[in-house]
């Protein structure tokens, strides 16, 4: 009988659980009840994937998020789970085929959207169908004053009324108290269901910095950090979206838009290329992220405020999701905090809506401003402790300094207050400052008292100052006077000495484009692996990820659901050198090996034998190793995987390799492992692929034959012995006859 542990080795080709995962699916494999609070990217989807495909029936997993629903079906069917989705992208016949299968008692996972439930017959249909739990994803948009409600999802109780003897979960990365005892009350759980691990990701690190040329400081930090890698850029307005898009471009910037006023096929088109292309920037409002399950995200930018640190924690933990070291970096201007803040108090909303907003505003606001540690101030808000400074955040590795600003606040508002609460924060610096502007001189604000009183501070400190007494609603901003600064009831009790002011120095911040300084240094399974800093680690690493991409244009799926950054960082990182060996390698089970074995062995050995083997490799992790049974070994090596058959067969009608790589869009190398594969299997002979003479092959054979018997294992010294006559391709089709003759 299969357990818990032998899917998630087998199938997913993990080792073991993390964090309470095995606590989570023991409770749903014995009938019971789940509501499940982890952090983004610490395995949720297979708290109900595993017991769905262990449990007798089917796994009804509700999700609102159409994009990741088709990412996971897609990622379970590559490890041979049989899965679909019901939404309103899937119409007509594909419908009814699918309903049939879930009919006929032949899908493990079903995932349906919530407005299904309510079509007429729906419910009535899944009541005659076997089903082996009920997973209510996204948990959170249950809530009806949280960041992410759906109406929708306010029928769900309805599942504890009709299934009250089928397992139930309800799921969820974001969760204040409040919203924690939403989702009990109206989905009829209790607290002795909840699972809750901590909110922290310890591969995000925590940046937060005043605006100041946001496009250039966006264009700084890529550079600098992460250079042709993935991220999502954030931005309040469509036009903001459309001006920081273009404006990256014409920096050579691969970067896209996406917002609601594009049309749903530009969306679809960028959304896809973003999830299937490495390098992709996607800046956008927050119409895009939700339901994108892309493990690769190096970083989301944050150059306008999100609303509360609720929408803020969601949204940056789009990063990372692969475990791998990622970003969340946040720009802070003093018109941001003051349009947010306009648009909740003139908002619609009730009373009390309003007040929660703005308490929760105010909540991200004190983070941003924070001079302790980011991370510590990200958990305090939803009541988790970090007892020690994490050490990696922005505020940790350049600690501000703090004073007692009540002196320079009263300037401030002093000076607001004689030049009439009209000036912007330019304007109002220049005045303190003593700076003669045409402005200054036309408006006589240089024969004001205030003039020149606060050549103390610099300009970039005084803009610092303005910001934090914004941010601490000592001042507002007038959006409708054209962010002109103006007192308020706070306001004047620091001006009478009634309240006096904390504020911290901001650390200076390089504005200039520098080279890139990334730390290239890498721990993979918890150990250093240098061997990936270097320039022969770098071509076999983008090696790697063109096979991966030839893989997913076959399968046509995004790369990273043939396998993810930290697969591909463990294959380069220990090198293994059979299908067996793969098994050590996060995220490779049976199916995987299977499917893509044989070419991803070929890949690295290729770069083997062309570069050779380096010394200081990181040993093979033997505890990850499953052992193959002899027979099993032998079935492995006669079966030749789909994609490669494929191959074969057109091959065998082309006779020609470039006209297979042109016809099945994939590289000529690709098309040679494919046939290597088929040769070692005995499928096809070397004389029918190459238009060599047999006893030319059999020179060949004999070669290499006499450097492998003297211990020579690489192919590397039989090319040059031979003068580069022929190719590592020819060679290693005959390797792999001389191989299958054994």
């Amino acid at each position: 009988m299969r357990t818990p542990l032998d899917v998630l080795q087998k199938t997913y080709g993990y080792e073991k659980f993390t964090g309470l995962q095995e606590e989570v699916t023991s409770r749903v494999m014995a009938g019971g009840n789940a509501v499940v609070f982890m952090p983004t990217g610490g395995g949720k989807s297979a708290c109900y994937q595993i017991p769905s495909i262990l449990r007798q029936g089917v796994g009804i997993v509700i999700s609102p998020l159409i994009a990741l629903m088709r990412d996971q079906v897609a990622a379970l069917k590559q490890m041979g789970v049989r899965a679909e989705c019901l939404n309103s992208s899937v119409k007509g016949q594909d419908a009814a085929l699918i309903i049939n299968s879930l009919q006929r008692s032949e899908l493990d996972l079903l995932y349906v959207a919530p407005e299904r439930l309510g079509q007429p017959g729906f419910i009535e249909m899944l009541a005659r169908v076997n089903i082996a739990l009920i997973a209510i994803d996204e948990a959170h948009c249950v809530a009806q004053w949280g960041h992410d409600f759906r109406p929708d999802y306010l029928r769900l109780n309805i599942l504890a009324e009709r299934f009250p003897n089928v397992p139930r979960m309800a799921l969820t990365a974001t969760a204040d108290g409040p919203t924690r005892r939403e989702i009990l009350q109206r989905l009829s759980f209790t607290e002795d269901d909840i699972f809750a691990t901590g909110f922290d990701r310890p591969n995000i690190r925590y940046t937060v910095v005043p605006k100041d040329g946001e496009n250039i400081q966006l264009l700084n930090f890529i550079q600098t950090y992460h250079f042709q890698e993935c991220g999502i850029v954030y931005r309040m307005s469509r036009k903001n979206v459309e001006k920081t898009a273009e404006w990256l471009c014409k920096k050579r910037i691969k970067a896209l838009p996406y917002h609601a006023g594009l049309s749903p096929e530009t969306r679809e088109k960028n959304q896809a290329r973003f999830m299937s292309e490495d390098g992709i920037v996607m800046v956008a409002t927050i119409a895009f992220g939700m339901g994108i399950d892309k493990p690769d995200v190096r970083y989301v930018a944050h150059l306008d405020l999100p609303k509360s640190i609720e929408a803020y924690y969601q949204e940056t933990g789009r990063a990372g999701r692969d475990g791998l070291p990622a970003e969340a970096w946040m720009s802070v201007g003093i018109n941001d905090i003051g349009f947010l803040r306009r648009m909740i108090l003139t908002g619609n909303a009730p009373e009390d809506r309003k007040a929660l907003e703005l308490r929760k505003f105010n909540a991200l606001l004190a983070y941003c401003e924070s001079a302790n540690c980011l991370r510590q101030a990200l958990l305090g808000y939803f009541g988790e402790e970090l007892k020690e400074p994490c050490g990696n955040c922005f505020t940790c590795l350049t600690p501000p300094s703090k004073f007692d600003g009540t002196i320079a606040a009263q300037k401030a508002l002093s000076n607001v207050y004689r030049t009439e609460q009209m000036y912007g924060v330019n304007h109002l610096v220049d005045v303190l400052t003593g700076k003669e502007t045409p402005k200054i001189l036309s408006q006589a604000h240089d024969k004001l008292s205030t003039f020149k009183i606060g050549t103390e501070y610099t300009r970039d400190e005084w803009i610092s100052i303005h910001r934090q007494m914004v941010s601490q609603g000592l001042l507002d901003v007038d959006i409708e006077g054209y962010g002109g600064l103006k007192l308020n009831n706070a306001s004047w009790e620091v001006l009478r000495k009634e309240r006096t002011v904390a504020l911290r120095k901001d650390p200076i911040i390089a504005k200039k484009i520098s080279a890139k300084t990334k730390d290239l240094k890498l721990v993979i399974g918890g150990q250093d692996c240098p061997s990936l800093t270097t320039p022969e680690a770098k071509i076999l690493l983008d090696a790697l990820r063109a096979l991966r991409n030839d893989l997913a244009k076959e399968q046509q799926v995004p790369a990273f659901i043939i396998f993810p950054d930290k697969s591909l960082l463990e294959l380069a990182c220990y090198r293994p050198e059979s299908t067996n060996q793969l098994y050590a390698i996060s995220g490779f089970g049976d199916q995987k090996v299977f499917r893509y074995g044989s070419a991803i062995i070929e890949t690295l050995m290729k770069h083997q034998d062309e570069h050779g083997r380096p010394s200081d490799l990181a040993p093979m992790p033997e505890s990850k190793f499953k052992e193959v049974p002899d027979s099993k070994e032998k079935e492995q090596k006669s079966e030749v995987p789909a994609s490669a058959m494929e191959t074969l067969e057109l091959f065998e009608e082309l006779q020609d390799i470039d006209e297979v790589a042109k016809k099945r869009k994939i590289k000529p190398a690709t098309i040679y492992s494919h046939l290597t594969a088929c040769v070692k299997a005995g499928k096809i002979e070397v004389s029918d692929i190459l238009d060599y003479p047999n006893s030319e092959i059999e020179c060949l054979k004999d070669t290499i034959s006499i450097y492998k018997d003297e211990g020579f294992v690489q192919l590397n010294p039989i090319f040059y012995a031979l003068f580069g006559n022929y190719s590592y391709e020819v060679l290693r089709l005959v390797q792999a006859e001389i191989d299958s003759s054994k």
